[in-house]
């Protein structure tokens, strides 16, 4: 099983919310599932899927139907497969797979829209055996059952006549689509995952470098300029790997465009050029290729994982939907035209971070894009908020250095949820205890036991009723649901959702590693049995107790102190960002978001005033910006201040200022004192500062030890001035 992230789990509990509510109306509903490239989007809807069948209150029976792109249900197939592989509870069926010709309870049928949008299609038309797509729905809903059809990459064909025709021939009870660049119309929900809670949980990379660093070669070509950039910067990468103890090869994709008649195929010259002038090529391992003919696909094997040997991977553009390879580090695209659209799709292969972390150098935090393009247009997607485009340097000129006290807080681990450390302890405690000498594995199979024959007679008062009692045997169904129900109830005081899949991965280990038996049926009717049950719930509590003690007791956010902290050499940005006439900005050229009214009217004013010498827009969320430690005043959690305007004065002191209005001013007590109380700690570098608002034509600030915010008073507030 996978751990979802913060971002996964809040996602994924909220669609299910909404579809649970869909259920109980008489129309059918359309959701739509945004989430970007890199974030997930197969796991969480994997997750969803077994949530909404577990053990639902209102018995109602699922089959859901999944339709995606190309041959990507097989890829999906597959990966779900992988997801389920320890519960046994849903079921991942191609079309020659299923059962009595419908989709049961708890099953998904894997479909690519080219299999079932035409008309002579074996799937669709008619035929004797009255096996096609029309009867098994019709079969399915017979049988009782609620479909939810699931449409991945539901930006390609969702919307076209035919693809209608098919979702109203399915008639679900229930539309998801699912994309990271939806559609979006005509909808009922949509469920929206932003790209920063995908970065922040470490999932994708900071941001893509676009033709970072570009120099010219002397008697080059712009081929081989592009590829020896390309290829010393996976070398860089490379060398920076090792020395984060990370075994990760990058890879650099190139793309090439499709070969167009009287044009000459570019694959050829590529394929050349790489074996004459840098020994890569198909024979050594070093060189990949991933065409549409079927001589065209060398080396691919293995392909994705991190230590394989591969360099570069030449392709065109059918890999760009679907495809994952985490150590894809560099894009090398070549055009033949004048003018070149980036969307989140061509980009989506290089964001992935290999290990799931990002890393102390942070040039392994982003990806890089090296392309012959002169003039380069960003999609209107999440690829504006991704792509960097735009680089400022800091002013030598300008360059005092200030040493200010900083602070970078790592990603914070979970303390509600059982994790891998769990399976370890777990084993280590069965093992002291001699679990395996203790119970028996000669077990007679479970029963259901069922009251029979009971009357009530005093219809107004409590009592127990008494009967006879009917033994059955329990359904491979009954037993999953019966263990689900044993690992959930074990969890405690964990979270059920994140941690009972943990304990059951426990249980199937111990027998993997304690005995002969495979079947996964037989370790939970043996665990659930009456003469073990007793001995593995104290095991499971003990190796509870000794995870809280070694693992939870010990996990506080981990808080890195920056003892002298400066302006950064360099900060990029992205399309969403515009340039500016700036002199006094310490960066250059100055670049702003255009949206940020309050914090352009700072800028306005500061390059107005005669005592600043130079400011310094700070940034977030990156170890290189300057932030103070405040304590979330509801969970006591410590959290990062990234402080708006780091600004230098001819006389040497710095002013530390944050913009605010309206509501923002309001909820920034435990900012503003946690500021305050370090304008206090640090009176020596000259600092002061605090939260600044424009109010009645003029800036005023707070620096007070208390902070309160009355939009009607502000006669505890000073005017702001430099003089």
């Amino acid at each position: 099983m996978f751990k979802l992230r913060n971002y996964q789990e809040k996602h994924v509990s909220e669609l299910k919310q909404k579809v649970d509510e869909f259920f109980n109306l008489e129309s059918n509903k359309i959701c739509v599932f945004k989430s970007p490239t890199g974030s997930g989007k197969t796991i969480m809807m994997a997750e969803l899927i077994k949530r909404l069948v577990d053990n639902r209150p209102d018995g109602k029976e699922i089959a859901f139907i999944w339709i995606t792109v190309h041959k990507l249900n097989d890829q999906s197939k597959e990966k779900l497969e992988k997801y389920y592989e320890d519960l046994q509870t849903v079921g991942c069926s191609s079309f020659e797979d299923l059962q009595d010709k419908q989709i049961h309870d708890k099953e998904i049928l894997f479909f690519n829209w080219q299999s079932i949008n035409q008309e002579k299609n074996i799937y669709i038309r008619e035929n004797e055996n009255e096996f096609n797509l029309s009867k098994v729905i019709e079969n399915t809903k017979d049988e009782g059952r609620e479909i939810i059809l699931i449409i991945d990459e539901s930006h390609h064909t969702a919307s076209s006549e035919k693809s209608k025709e098919i979702i109203q021939k399915i008639n679900p009870k229930v539309t998801i689509e699912v994309s990271a660049t939806p559609k979006i119309s005509n909808t009922d929900y949509v469920q929206s995952v932003d790209l920063q809670e995908v970065k922040e949980e470490e999932m994708v990379k900071k941001s893509i470098r676009l033709n970072h660093k570009l120099s010219n070669i002397i008697n080059s070509t712009t081929d081989v300029l592009i590829i020896k950039t390309a290829l010393e910067k996976r070398q860089q990468l490379k060398n920076n790997y090792e020395n984060e103890n990370s075994d990760v090869n990058p890879l650099v994709l190139i793309q090439l465009p499709d070969a167009r008649r009287g044009m000459l195929d570019r694959k050829d010259q590529i394929i050349r050029l790489l074996d004459s002038k840098f020994s890569i090529n198909t024979e050594n391992g070093k060189l990949a290729i991933y065409l549409s003919d079927k001589d065209n696909k060398i080396n691919l094997e293995n392909i994705e994982k991190n230590t394989n040997e591969v360099e570069v991977l030449i392709f065109k553009q059918a890999i760009t939907v679907g495809w994952d390879c985490p150590r894809s580090s560099i894009l090398v695209l070549f055009r033949e035209w004048k003018k070149f659209e980036f969307s989140i799709q061509t980009i989506g292969r290089i964001i992935r971070m290999p290990e799931i972390k990002h890393y102390d150098n942070d040039e392994l935090n982003r990806a890089y894009v090296y392309t012959n393009i002169k003039e380069v247009q960003i999609a209107e997607d999440v690829t504006k908020d991704y792509l960097t485009i735009y680089e400022s340097i800091r002013r030598n000129d300008l360059n005092d250095p200030v040493d200010l006290k900083s602070i970078y807080i790592k990603r914070q681990h979970e303390k509600t949820r059982l994790n891998a450390e769990f399976r370890k302890i777990f084993s280590t405690v069965a093992n002291k205890q001699h679990v395996i000498d203790k119970i028996s594995l000669d077990v007679t199979k479970l029963k259901n036991k069922i009251i029979t024959d009971a009357e009530i007679i005093q219809l107004d008062k409590e009592q127990n009723l008494q009967g006879g009692l009917l033994s059955i045997k329990l359904s491979p169904m009954d037993l999953q649901n019966r263990f689900d129900v044993f690992a959930r109830d074990m969890t405690e005081p964990f979270a059920k959702e994140h941690s009972h899949a943990v304990i059951k991965r426990c249980i199937h280990q111990f027998f993997k590693d304690n005995t002969k038996i495979t079947d996964l049926m037989d370790m939970e009717t043996i665990t659930l049995s009456p003469k073990n049950r007793d001995c593995f719930i104290k095991t499971i509590n003990v190796a509870k107790d000794q995870f809280t003690r070694d693992i939870v007791d010990k996990i506080e956010r981990e808080i890195e102190n920056i003892p002298k902290w400066n302006i950064p050499e360099g900060t990029e940005y992205t399309k969403i960002y515009k340039e500016k006439n700036y002199k006094k900005c310490i960066m250059l050229p100055s670049y702003i978001k255009t949206d940020v009214e309050n914090e352009i009217r700072f800028m306005d004013f500061l390059e107005e005033e005669n005592e600043v010498k130079w400011w310094f827009k700070n940034e977030v969320n990156d170890k290189k910006y300057f932030a103070i430690k405040y304590v979330d005043p509801d969970n006591g959690e410590p959290h990062a201040f990234y402080v708006d305007f780091v600004v230098f004065m001819k006389d040497g002191r710095i002013g530390l200022y944050d913009t605010k209005a309206g509501f923002t001013a309001k909820i920034a007590k435990p900012k503003a004192e946690a500021l305050s109380k370090y304008l206090r700690d640090n009176k020596s570098k000259k600092v002061f500062g605090g939260i600044t608002v424009f109010q009645k034509g003029e800036w005023l600030y707070n620096d007070n030890e208390e902070y309160e915010y009355d939009e009607k008073d502000f006669s505890d507030w000073k005017s702001l001035s430099f003089d």
